[in-house]
């Protein structure tokens, strides 16, 4: 009896290790039907497309942790209608790009960024717009590169205070047991949210069937964790105070009800950044982003960078 509940625990917990292995790898084939192009990058494969008119002024979206690109189809069409040639790309460890392992840091997503824009031909005057941690990988490119960005634009910004459960925190701090805890737990947890949102309009089609089919592949869970524990790990005062010294525009839009990054980033912001332009949506959540995404677009055409 005591052999037979040994071997069952065992096999509870190897499960979530196995399930994880036994994904299938994103490649070629699922490739074959993305829209876009795909750059071979010193990571890997990633995956991007150009959209809007083809002479504009070049504005380069940058998506947060769980998503990957088609969280911008809300905004894409109201930034073409104002003229911008947009850039929107997979992160590593998302959508149609590769899964690299390791540290999913600060360097990390700085040089996939600096390597696709050189991959693509784009030197300056760039509007950069980071939603979530795509926020703080905008905030990371404008305080390396202050000469190449005309405006910064942040959609519910990480790199400030991010809301983390004492699980969370848990998991984020100890290697192998978080890790295993991270495959176990996190892909329930990732549904339960998309469920928790089913009923709420949104602007892109189907968004609850994208979010979950990440899970599908071999790698997300990893680089969920790795980018927790590297690019989310720690707060960007320093990078806020140099893209204010430098005179670049800020314009910061935020959800009311936001329940993943804490509305006291306002504040923090505020003092970081003395010219930094706020704006906090009614009724907005942390997806601002594809269920407000007309008001997003009213606020960034009436707040154009004063230069």
């Amino acid at each position: 009896m005591i052999y037979g509940a040994l071997t069952l625990l065992a096999a509870l917990i190897a499960l979530p290790v196995l399930i994880e292995r036994t994904r299938p790898r994103m490649g070629t084939k699922a490739r074959s039907t993305a829209p876009g192009k795909f750059a071979t990058l010193s990571g890997g494969v990633v995956h991007y497309d150009w959209l809007g008119p083809v002479r504009g002024p070049v504005c380069v979206c940058v998506h947060g942790l769980t998503t990957s690109s088609y969280v911008w189809g809300g905004l894409t069409r109201g930034l073409a209608a104002l003229g911008f040639r947009i850039l929107i790309f997979d992160h590593y460890g998302r959508g149609y790009s590769d899964r690299p392992k390791g540290a999913h840091d600060d360097a990390f997503y700085l040089t996939e960024l600096e390597e696709l824009l050189a991959h693509e031909g784009v030197q300056d005057d760039i509007t950069l717009i980071g939603y979530s941690m795509g926020g703080a990988i905008a905030t990371l490119f404008a305080a390396s590169h202050p000469d190449r960005v005309r405006q910064l634009i942040l959609l519910a910004p990480a790199g400030m205070t991010l809301v983390r459960t004492r699980l969370n925190r848990f998991i984020l701090n100890t290697p192998l047991i978080g890790d295993w805890m991270m495959l176990a737990f996190f892909p329930r947890q990732l549904r339960k949210g998309v469920k928790a949102e089913a009923a709420t309009p949104s602007q892109v089609e189907n968004i609850g069937a994208l979010q979950q089919a990440e899970l599908n592949w071999r790698g997300f869970v990893p680089a969920v964790l790795s980018s927790l524990r590297g690019v989310l790990a720690g707060t960007q005062k320093a990078e806020h105070q140099i893209i204010h010294r430098a005179g670049i525009p800020v314009l910061a839009i935020w959800g009311r009800e936001d329940r993943v990054i804490d509305l006291s980033s306002v504040g923090m912001l505020a003092e970081w950044s003395r010219n930094a332009h706020q704006e906090v949506i009614d009724g907005a959540t942390h997806a601002l982003t594809y269920t407000h995404a007309d008001q997003v677009i009213r606020i960034i055409r009436d707040n154009p960078p004063k230069l």
